[in-house]
């Protein structure tokens, strides 16, 4: 019970959420305010000014490494919006005549994970909701887009799995790299949902996408390993692009006798200067070390601006600055950047700010007391559900882990890995599903209500079915370790 009562500024936010269906950030606020009234009214360890700057101060560095990243990362969506990007993206794979099965292979395992790992923020949406109501059936491409959303949990270079590295006390590429093979399960899951949704029923076109899943698990795993989360997600949804492409236009030749055009669409160089950014910063970091001659430093976590992937988002934006200088399309862009970056800042903060006050005061410890005396089968379920959980109701990944991974942070490092690695999986899928997604894509396809509907049944169908998968995951990799 005292469990319980402890979590209830989280029990708060869910309700507020599900039930009353306020808005993320006005949750968000409130667990914080009820975090605090009941910290001052001794309902948790006394409180005292050393924990509570120790709190605003971890706040501090991880909204900052946050803001960081999200600022330069809408603002470069913005930019590509304006230039069409993801338009002629889309025209180009319409060009490629490929088969059904390899367009939704290609889509869900490649096109969509790599914009979406490289910016986030439902970016992907932009370039295959438009594709995929043109290549399918109006409700099949509708679920096939919210599928392949849900497919890649590391948005916006990876950002949530180095916050809650940060959070865990754990290293980031252990952590990315774990949970790649904690969502493998989800990658083959929602791939194959996919292809059934789209009719493809032939039984090359399965074999094929298994060969293809495991390309993605394999580079997801390790880029995360040796280059970090950054890059992980992009270079994934890069290869496997790449190599459904190569396949498809190879059979396609071998049959008709066609020669289908891969030219690389000029209008999308943006996303091939951020890839060239990304890599080179990484390569100069492990060359010189010079991230590491600036670091943040709060109470219990740190933060290194100069390894942050929101260097290389600043460094494309500058590019994308002189390009634009003389056509006319910033303006209105500091207007434009303040209506984006103010709802998810202010609601990721707030998250933060409840969640190290939690920690700080003792809040989590019941349910670290819990978690610690479950068999590991039993631990990995329940995070599996809490991290869904917490990834629904805020929408993000980031703001996700920041509600649970603090408390995975105290238990004893041999279990610390996998639960981590389960809470960012099951969070990450879990926001790729929630509401927030679904309306963005009500909103892209511009939806009547019955289809609204059906579509929010749906996004929640999926994430039962992620998290079911990522503790499948979790007990397979646990059993084999």
């Amino acid at each position: 019970m005292l469990a319980l009562f402890h979590l209830s500024p989280v029990l708060l936010v869910t309700a507020m959420l599900v039930v009353l269906r306020r808005p993320p950030v006005h949750a968000a606020m409130a667990g914080t305010l009820l975090v605090m009234v009941l910290w001052l009214a001794g309902a948790a360890d006394a409180w005292r000014p050393d924990s509570v700057l120790a709190a605003a101060r971890d706040t501090a560095v991880l909204f900052a490494s946050t803001a960081f990243v999200i600022v330069p990362g809408l603002a470069f969506v913005i930019f590509i919006e304006r230039l069409g990007v993801n338009l002629a993206l889309s025209q180009w794979v319409r060009s490629l005549g490929l088969g059904r099965g390899d367009q939704v292979v290609f889509i869900v395992l490649g096109l969509a994970p790599l914009l979406e790992a490289m910016t986030g923020f439902g970016v992907s949406l932009i370039a295959t909701v438009p594709l995929l109501l043109s290549l399918f059936e109006r409700r099949v491409a509708l679920r096939i887009a919210l599928t392949g959303m849900a497919i890649m949990p590391w948005g916006t270079l990876g950002l949530a799995s180095v916050i809650g590295a940060s959070l865990a006390h754990l290293d980031a590429s252990a952590l990315a790299a774990t949970s790649a093979l904690t969502s493998a399960p989800v990658f083959f899951g929602l791939s194959a949902l996919a292809l059934y949704l789209a009719g493809v029923r032939e039984p090359r076109e399965w074999r094929t996408l298994g060969v293809f899943w495991l390309l993605f698990v394999a580079v997801l795993y390790s880029a995360s390993r040796w280059f970090g989360p950054e890059v992980a997600g992009v270079a994934a949804g890069l290869v496997t692009a790449v190599a459904v492409l190569a396949c498809g236009l190879w059979r396609l030749r071998r049959s008709d006798g066609e020669r289908g055009s891969v030219q690389w669409p000029r209008q999308a160089w943006p996303y091939l200067l951020l890839i060239a950014y990304i890599v080179g910063l990484k390569l100069l970091w492990s060359l010189t070390a010079w991230q590491d001659s600036w670091i943040v430093q709060g109470s219990q976590v740190t933060w290194k601006p100069l390894a942050s992937p929101g260097v290389a988002l600043i460094l494309v934006l500058i590019g994308l600055g002189f390009h634009t200088r003389s056509a006319q399309r910033q303006t209105g862009l500091p207007a434009a950047l303040v209506a984006r970056v103010k709802r998810p800042l202010l609601t990721i903060f707030f998250f933060l700010a409840m969640s190290q006050m939690m920690v700080k005061a003792g809040f989590l410890a019941g349910l670290m007391q819990l978690l610690a005396g479950l068999s590991p089968t039993a631990a990995t379920s329940l995070v599996a559900m809490l991290g869904a959980l917490s990834g629904y109701m805020t929408g993000s990944n980031v703001g996700g882990n920041a509600i649970f991974m603090p408390a995975i942070a105290m238990l004893p490092e041999s279990s610390r890995l996998l639960l981590a690695a389960v809470q960012n999986s099951a969070a990450g899928h879990a926001a790729l599903g929630s509401l927030s997604i679904v309306m963005l894509i009500l909103g892209l396809a511009k939806t009547q209500a019955r289809e609204e509907g059906e579509l929010v049944r749906f996004g929640f169908a999926l994430v039962c079915l992620n998290t079911a998968l990522v503790a499948l995951g979790a007990g397979l990799l646990s059993a084999w370790f």
